[in-house]
């Protein structure tokens, strides 16, 4: 019997087990995916938690529910990954042998990365949104914040979900004007970037929604640390803005699992081959979600498509046929912007959001990079969508892995 080994219960690795324990079979193969937590979480539902709009028990589910009962579920801690030997070792002294490996394990916060930024300050007046704790907490704050500065802030790029942080200034702006305290609040969103966004065309249109809700956005902003006494982020040019509230997205790093495999780069992502998602260095390693190098926005949208292309890659690999360089980036993104509305956008590496209809061509009934109802419920939809058809690996009807340019407007 063969062995394939999936670290990671997250939505990657979830994922892959559903599609792939229809095809490899026992008694032929074992599949197996190895975890620590007990929970699963729905993490697009952070961003909603300190508004109010999802309750804990809307994004937290057991880990159990999603994975088939023919693949082995291992809850215990990875110690190490010893790839020039194909094992796994746990770090309750166990050693896993696998034959194929998936490497699932996400990425994380790391705020100790900047001076202060974890202080005395942390979980009072300095959030992040990016984690269960951050986010529940945050919301406890702003429900009894009575106004001030508000400062939507992005350490460095890459970070999970990209637009996270836009849509976190935009649904701010919402909320406090339900709470008919917006002239109370000033809201200022603060980038390492030149623009909003990572694509001209839609940073265009995202700062034309950011000068009409009145917020501020800073740009070219390399912030060197948070000073806690007074309340500011300073960047390496000496340039400070107060806060009453900072909402940070800290450093986005892999798991430290591979710094300790001695597999990962400087931020612990680990080098793979952006077409096939093969590992660069190991062939019987591939790699998927936001564990990876690849220049893709780090999205569930983008590890959906990923995987409908790594099931027919693994499956090229353990018959001995070559891989196919297929996936092309491709990221399908809701962008709320407050108000009961959304933006959607849908590119790739070599094409950015542009205009146009999505899924069907001229027909929609999404609007592509236009503000609407109907793309803030299709936001709200997903959360259903994540758990009854995603997870379980159920292909999206009208939505294909690979871009599509069908409906898109290019000028």
């Amino acid at each position: 019997m063969k062995n394939l080994v999936i670290l990671g219960a997250g939505t990657a690795g979830t994922m892959m087990a559903n599609h792939l324990h229809h095809e490899l079979k026992k008694p032929d193969w074992q599949i197996t995916i190895i975890d620590e937590r007990e929970e699963h979480h729905y993490q697009p539902g952070y961003l909603f938690l300190p508004f109010d709009i999802y309750e804990p028990e809307d994004i937290i589910k057991t880990i159990e529910e999603f994975i088939p009962k023919d693949v082995t579920l291992l809850k215990q801690r990875i110690e190490r990954i010893v790839p020039t030997a194909n094992k796994i070792q746990l770090s309750n002294g166990n050693e896993i042998d696998y034959d194929v490996l998936i490497i699932a394990t996400g990425a994380k916060i790391a705020p100790e990365e900047i001076e202060g930024m974890k202080g005395e300050q942390w979980q009072k007046s300095v959030f992040d949104f990016y984690t269960f704790e951050g986010s529940l907490a945050l919301r406890n704050k702003l429900r009894e914040w009575d106004g001030g500065r508000i400062v939507v802030h992005i350490t460095e790029m890459p970070i999970k979900c990209p637009v996270a942080p836009l849509e976190f200034a935009f649904l701010a702006d919402s909320y406090f004007k339900n709470k008919n305290m917006r002239e109370r609040v000033d809201i200022t969103y603060v980038t390492p970037m030149s623009g909003a966004f990572t694509k001209p065309k839609a940073t265009e249109a995202l700062e034309h929604l950011l000068q009409e809700k009145n917020i501020n956005i800073e740009g070219d902003f390399a912030i060197e640390h948070v000073d806690n006494e007074t309340k500011k982020i300073v960047d390496y040019g000496g340039r400070e803005i107060p806060f009453d509230i900072l909402v940070t997205v800290p450093t986005n790093k892999g798991d430290d699992l591979m710094e300790r495999s001695g597999m990962g780069d400087d931020l612990n992502y680990v080098p793979t081959h952006k077409a096939t998602l093969q590992s660069k260095e190991y062939q019987n390693v591939f790699v998927i979600g936001d564990a990876s190098n690849i220049p893709a926005s780090k999205a569930g949208s983008v590890a959906h498509f990923e995987a409908e292309i790594l099931t027919e890659n693994i499956l090229r690999y353990v018959k001995g046929q070559p891989l196919k360089e297929e996936f092309d980036g491709h990221a399908n993104c809701f962008i709320e912007t407050g108000g009961g509305k959304a933006l959607l956008i849908d590119f790739n590496y070599t094409h950015e959001p542009v205009e146009g209809t999505f899924p069907f061509p001229g027909i929609g009934p999404l609007r592509l990079l236009k503000e609407s109802r109907m793309n803030h419920m299709g936001k709200l939809a997903f959360r259903w969508v994540y758990w009854h058809m995603l997870l379980k690996g159920t292909h999206i009807p009208f939505v294909s892995a690979t871009m599509s340019e069908k409906g898109k407007v290019y000028s």
